[in-house]
């Protein structure tokens, strides 16, 4: 277990929307902007008060913005706002407000914060285009902000799980743990590959981005689940309204066309090669435990070229699991499965402390 102060890096401060330090003590707001509110807990007005089907949130999120590195991110929280949160990362086209399923199955007494990425959800645009090392310098700045003073807590899935995979290598002592929901990295690449994948982004970056529109939010509801039927139909309604926004904003979501939220530039390819041997030298400097949470009926493994095995050889103090029965998406899902692994993990973390 990592302990000890995080010492001022001398980098400036993350802010509040509106110019406001973040201190070493902070409190989120008392509620989300009633729009991002109604999209976070899976309701539109009209529905709020009513006998939904819909998902029906356990816990209430609050949200902030933060300023970090000149971009307005925005924060989901749940539980009491604390200086030392448990930090979730999302994954690749997802945001931080569909954890609410894995916080509802998480104790009660656990304080977590979800910040979008940048480019996704409700966190801004990135005017000059995405680089995968800005994720480790925001990451940062965020964990400057949320955990201040003590080594983070950190829950990760996929996209945002090998950042932090990563990040835990790049800063040893800045992690305490970290739970990794497939963040398996990606398949290595050669350096043959480097022709056609700068060709293939001179291509795209000319071109509009991919289709972002949908007739309703149902619709990509059906989509969700057409592509994962193991995502309960609840569920696939809450996260099509957390990745939506009105395309006219007199309209309520569910009332009509809807586009998603993120930039559709992250669809297009990176030119800089994937380099596997430099991800996995940052993961063999990790000193913080690891739990590595596999998904049975999941092709992702199969994909980046790595098994727990093969990332066990890498990290020092790893742990590893497979949930059955489910996919990529696990925490989607099946979020108490998935939960019960990081509560049993966090409580022999904390007997081997005692």
């Amino acid at each position: 277990m990592v302990t000890g102060v995080i010492r001022s890096t001398g980098r400036k401060p993350a802010t509040r929307a509106g110019g406001d330090r973040i201190g070493p003590v902070r409190r989120a707001e008392d509620g989300c902007p009633r729009g991002a509110f109604i999209r976070a807990i899976g309701y539109t007005p009209a529905r709020m008060g009513s006998d939904s089907m819909g998902y029906e949130p356990q816990r209430t999120p609050r949200c902030e913005d933060l300023t970090v590195r000149g971009l307005r991110h925005r924060v989901t929280w749940w539980g009491e706002p604390t200086a030392s949160p448990i930090v979730l990362l999302h994954g690749f086209m997802d945001c931080g407000a569909t954890w609410q399923f894995l916080a509802d199955s998480l104790p009660r007494s656990w304080s977590l914060a979800a910040p979008d990425w940048r480019g996704f959800g409700h966190s801004d645009w990135a005017p000059a285009g995405y680089w995968f090392p800005d994720y480790f310098a925001d990451l940062e700045a965020l964990l400057d902000a949320l955990t201040p003073r003590t080594p983070a807590r950190v829950i990760g899935h996929s996209m945002g799980a090998n950042i932090a995979q990563m990040y835990g290598g790049i800063r040893p002592k800045r992690l305490a743990w970290l739970v990794n929901l497939e963040g398996l990295g990606l398949p290595p690449s050669i350096p043959q590959d480097a022709p056609g994948r700068f060709e293939q982004w001179l291509d795209e970056i000319g071109e509009p981005g991919g289709e972002r529109r949908y007739r309703s939010v149902s619709e990509l509801a059906l989509r969700l689940r057409t592509r994962n039927p193991r995502l309960p139909p609840d569920r696939a309604e809450f996260v099509a309204r957390a990745w939506t926004r009105a395309v006219s904003p007199e309209r309520a979501v569910a009332d009509g066309e809807v586009e998603l939220l993120f930039d559709p530039r992250h669809r297009d390819v990176n030119p800089i090669l994937y380099r596997r041997d430099e991800a996995e030298a940052c993961w063999a400097r990790m000193e913080a435990p690891v739990l590595l949470v596999t998904a049975e009926a999941s092709a992702h493994s199969a994909k980046s070229y790595a098994s727990s095995e093969q990332i066990r050889r890498h990290i020092r103090n790893l742990r590893s699991v497979t949930v059955a029965g489910l996919g990529h998406m696990m925490h989607h899902e099946d979020p108490e499965a998935v939960a019960q692994h990081i509560v049993k993990f966090e409580a022999d973390l904390a007997v081997g402390r005692r």
